[in-house]
C-alpha cells in the first residue's frame, strides 16, 4: 500500500531496529518501547487487521511468534512474562491500520504496561453463554 508506514518500514523505505525477518514477516522494534524489547511482528504482505487474514498467511505470520519469543526472552532473560497484543480496529486501540503483533516483554507488575479484564461472570446466565457461544458457532467458517 503506497501510504503505510509499516509497508514502508518493511520495505526499508523508512528505518528501523529490525529484530527478525524473512520472506512472510517483519519484525522490529516499537518506537515506543513500552518495555525494553517491545517488538512489533508485521506480514509483509498489507492486510489491515485479524480480519483480512487469509488462512493460510495467518499461519505464516502466527508461526513466527514462537520464535520471535523466544529470542527476546533469551536476549532479557530477566523477563518474567510476554504479553501478545493485537489490537484490531480503532475501538480496540489500532493506530497503525496495518496487522501488527506487539510482543511486550514484561518485568515486573510496575514496569509501564497494564492491561484490565472486567469480571462480568454474575451477569451472564448459563444459557445466555450457551446463546453467545451458539450465535458465534454458527458463523465459523
Amino acid at each position: 500500500m503506497d501510504n503505510c508506514i509499516f509497508c514502508k518500514i518493511s520495505q526499508k523505505e523508512i528505518p528501523s531496529h529490525t529484530v527478525y525477518e524473512d520472506e512472510v514477516v517483519y519484525a522490529f522494534l516499537d518506537i515506543s518501547q513500552v518495555t525494553p524489547g517491545h517488538t512489533l511482528v508485521i506480514p509483509k504482505k498489507h492486510v489491515m487487521d485479524i480480519f483480512a487474514f487469509d488462512d493460510s498467511l495467518a499461519a505464516e505470520v502466527f508461526a513466527r511468534i514462537p520464535k520471535i519469543a523466544r529470542a527476546i526472552e533469551a536476549a532479557f532473560p530477566e523477563i518474567e512474562g510476554l504479553n501478545i497484543v493485537n489490537n484490531n480496529k480503532e475501538l480496540a486501540y489500532q493506530s497503525v491500520f496495518h496487522s501488527h503483533i506487539h510482543l511486550i516483554p514484561r518485568y515486573s507488575k510496575e514496569d509501564d504496561f497494564s492491561m484490565h479484564f472486567g469480571n462480568h461472570t454474575e451477569e451472564y446466565t448459563a444459557e445466555e453463554l450457551a446463546a453467545i457461544a451458539s450465535n458465534i458457532r454458527k458463523q465459523v467458517r
